[in-house]
């Protein structure tokens, strides 16, 4: 099976934000577990979206939801260090697009990991994707729109 491979390019970053490491995201190995992971980088998104004025959900029910997320490790991390998420969106069409992330750590410069989530824009009460809102793709004129 080939490895999976994320890379991205610089210019498609524009948010960042800094998490600490807490010793309960700590596994038997002694380092940062693939589940508290993936709890930080929903934390990272999170914090990206608000800092855009952009809801998970909004008032009519509708919303963003994650189709699928791509992880790649490239360093341990350990309990109390700081990392930096370094946050983007590319790859647009007309239902969503990638938010992209790159994890490293401040205190030694080391790529920690590199994600990627696919989402889409859904119509929670009607169960179904819908198109990207026109106000959403305005936030973000530098990514291109992908038939």
């Amino acid at each position: 099976m080939a490895r999976l491979s994320l890379q991205f390019p610089d210019d498609q970053f524009c948010f960042s934000t800094q998490l600490t490491v807490r010793i309960t995201d700590i596994n038997a190995a002694n380092h940062l577990a693939n589940d508290s992971m993936i709890s930080m980088i929903s934390e990272a998104r999170a914090r990206f979206l608000f800092a855009f004025g952009i809801g998970e959900t909004r008032h009519d029910g509708r919303g963003i939801i994650v189709t699928d997320l791509a992880t790649t490790y490239k360093a341990e991390a350990h309990a109390r260090d700081l990392l930096l998420f370094e946050v983007g969106v590319m790859d647009f069409n007309k239902y969503g697009g990638d938010i992209i992330f790159r994890i490293t750590r401040p205190a030694d410069d080391r790529l920690i990991a590199m994600a990627k989530s696919g989402f889409v824009f859904y119509d929670y009460p009607n169960a179904r994707v819908v198109r990207m809102p026109e106000e959403f793709l305005a936030k973000f004129p530098k990514v291109n729109l992908i038939d």
